[in-house]
Formats: structure tokens, sequence, C-alpha cells
């Protein structure tokens, strides 16, 4: 069992000093994919970086700005581009004229259509004025961050490891409220699980998400969520121990304990699942694997 951090009080537009460098403001855009809203972070003191400012809130955009009053914004850093953490950075900028740092996402389209349809969507016009595609490191006074690239979520995940509490800034890679969701063809479950062991490599003492609060029980809490992936893909194959199966069959029996709100990321989360087992050998399809594909065990 994952062990859940849940508990977190929020009150938006409030600048909370979650940590002696870090400082939170949550955007009032709370549900089923970004729980309570979009955790923004503002590292250090003077000249500050702002992580993930969020959607396109004029109103989320005046609390930073409030929060961070005679103080100078010099790095805007982005995990990815989702629409709840990516398309304030423009605005923010325009604002500040700090720089904008992370990875363009290329080379996949959209694919949240019918049945699968995602409520959290896409920033496809991202690009920063710095790419940390390859990792890098960035410093101001006080604090130096690394860029971790963590690609799964998707192509373009980048989680920010903060030298001076040892700590990491994980976007949606590592979430204490929730499962990340794999969204093929951009997300892939085979690159997220080694995204989990390189950070789990790192003995981060707390994780800071984008959503919810920090999870202080680094070791466990990652070990439970990469071993919840793996018990995911052997329900997959049990199931299919009976006969060929779709997606859309199988989800509202392995996720009947989920919110079924939730059920069109759990089917996207079981494509990039099946797609990881179909590269293992251990699943087949006729044609291309997709959402309605007729899935059969091999051998």
């Amino acid at each position: 069992m994952i062990p859940y951090v849940r508990d977190i009080e929020v009150v938006y537009g409030r600048c909370d000093q979650v940590s002696p460098l870090i400082r939170r403001v949550t955007a009032n855009n709370p549900g089923p994919f970004t729980f309570k809203g979009t955790g923004t972070y503002i590292v250090g003191q003077g000249e500050v970086a702002v992580i993930d400012p969020g959607p396109d809130d004029p109103v989320h955009l005046e609390a930073i700005l409030a929060a961070t009053a005679g103080e100078t914004i010099t790095h805007i850093l982005i995990t990815h581009h989702h629409s709840d953490h990516s398309p304030l950075a423009g605005s923010l900028k325009a604002a500040t004229g700090a720089t904008i740092y992370g990875c363009a996402v290329t080379g996949h389209e959209e694919e949240d259509t019918g049945e699968v349809k995602m409520e959290a969507g896409h920033d496809l016009d991202f690009r920063p004025d710095v790419s940390l595609c390859g990792g890098g490191t960035v410093s101001g006074p006080g604090w130096t961050m690394q860029a971790i690239p963590t690609p799964g979520h998707t192509s373009n995940h980048i989680c920010f490891a903060l030298a001076q509490e040892n700590c990491l800034f994980s976007g949606d890679h590592i979430m204490g409220w929730s499962t990340t969701v794999i969204t093929p063809p951009d997300g892939d479950m085979g690159d997220y699980l080694a995204s989990l062991a390189t950070i789990q490599a790192r003995n981060f003492t707390t994780l800071w998400p984008t959503h919810g609060p920090p999870i202080r029980e680094v070791d466990a809490f990652i070990a439970a969520y990469t071993a919840h992936r793996h018990e995911r893909a052997n329900q997959i194959l049990r199931a299919l121990e009976t006969g060929p199966g779709r997606i859309r069959d199988l989800v509202p029996k392995l996720y009947a304990d989920v919110d079924s709100r939730l059920h069109p990321a759990a089917a996207r989360s079981m494509l990039a699942a099946i797609l990881y087992l179909s590269r293992e050998g251990k699943i087949a399809t006729v044609g291309a694997a997709g959402p309605d594909s007729e899935y059969r065990l091999v051998g």
C-alpha cells in the first residue's frame, strides 16, 4: 500500500513559509487531477526562483508578485508543459524579466480524445528561454538547483533538487496524494520506472510535489510507488489469463476503488502499462496498440 500524505491546509493566494528557503503559494484550481491546486514554490530570498507558476490565472499572478514584493524573481523553473504548471510563465516573465528554464516537448501529438479524454490539458506552446532537457544547474544567492530529467509522466518532465536542503521539487513525477498519470505517446511507463529509480538513489530528505503536501518518508514512499506500478501491471496480466480483453472493459474492474472521474486517466496509465508489457514480450495485440485494441497474453 502507498502511504499517501494528503493533509494540507490551503488558503488560496496566501504565501506560506514551508522551510527556511521555500515558500508556497497555491493557485485556486482544485480538481481531480490537481488535488487542492497548483502549489507554486518560491526558493531563496532577495533574488528568487519560482517553480511551476501554474495556470494562466491573473489572480494567481498577483499573489506570486505580492509574495515576492521587494525581491527579484530571476528564474522561472518549469517541471513540464501541462496547463496547470507552465502557462503563467509568460505573464510572470513579462512582469519581472525573469528567465524561463525547462524542456520543450517535441515530437508527440496530443491524443486526449474520445473515452480517454483528460481534464488536465497541455501547454503545447511552452518554450523555455534556456533548455534543461539534458539537466543542468541554476543558482542564486544562497540557493543552488540541479535539474534532473525524469521522463515518464511526460517526455519533458524535470525535477529540481535544492542542494541546501537536500530536497526535491518533484512536480507530477511523485505526488503524495495520488499516483501519477502516464499518458502515451508522450508518457512512457518504462521511462517512468527508470526515473523513479533515479530519484530513489539520490536519498532526498523531502519531496515537494506541485500538488499536495511534502513527502518526508521518501525512500519508503518511492518503494511503495514503484511496487504499486508493478502490481498494476501484474493485475493486467492476471485479468488476461481468462482471455483477451480491452482497456475500456478492464478499467472499471481493476480500478473499481478509484473515483470514476479518474477512470479516463486510469485508462491512459493502463495503456502505458500494456505498452510496457508488450515491449517485454508478455502481451500482444492485433494491429497498433490503442485504447480500443484487444490484448492477449503471449504464450
